[in-house]
């Protein structure tokens, strides 16, 4: 009778060596303070994003320009959630972008081909999302300028 693959790392009933954390030690905080926690850390991370990305940056300045535009120009409320909604895509997605150049910045600087492919993919998402700010824009704009 074949037996079932074993399970990378130890069995959950093994000793672990002394110092080995399992899960973070940050967790564990709940109700109202878990929120404010979580929000200052979100503050935290905005505010490191504009200081150390000059693509955030950028996509700031660009919805300091669109999102106000969106709420001027005249549409129906689902083309105005889909405007403002394809602006705050793209920040999030380099938000995480960022956060994974970060992460495999942390691990090494050497060049490895995972670490390129992941920065690459990374980039790829930025970019398919721009692509798709700019369909929802110029299929929404067109008709309701003219």
């Amino acid at each position: 009778m074949l037996k079932p693959p074993e399970a990378s790392g130890p069995a959950p009933h093994v000793a672990r060596p002394a110092g080995e954390l399992t899960e973070s030690p940050f967790k564990g905080k709940t109700g109202m303070v878990r929120i404010l926690h979580a929000f200052f850390n979100s503050i935290a991370g905005l505010a490191d994003a504009w200081r150390h990305e000059s693509a955030f940056r950028q996509e700031i300045l660009l919805a300091i320009v669109l999102i106000p535009a969106a709420c001027w120009i005249p549409v129906s409320a689902v083309e105005r959630a889909l405007l403002i909604g394809t602006v705050l895509l793209v920040m999030i997605v380099e938000l995480l972008n960022t956060s994974v150049e970060a992460a495999i910045d942390r691990i090494s600087f050497d060049r490895h081909s995972l670490s390129k492919r992941a920065k690459d993919i990374g980039s790829a998402a930025v970019f398919l999302t721009l692509v798709l700010l700019a369909v929802v824009w110029g299929l929404i704009l067109p008709d309701a300028l003219f």
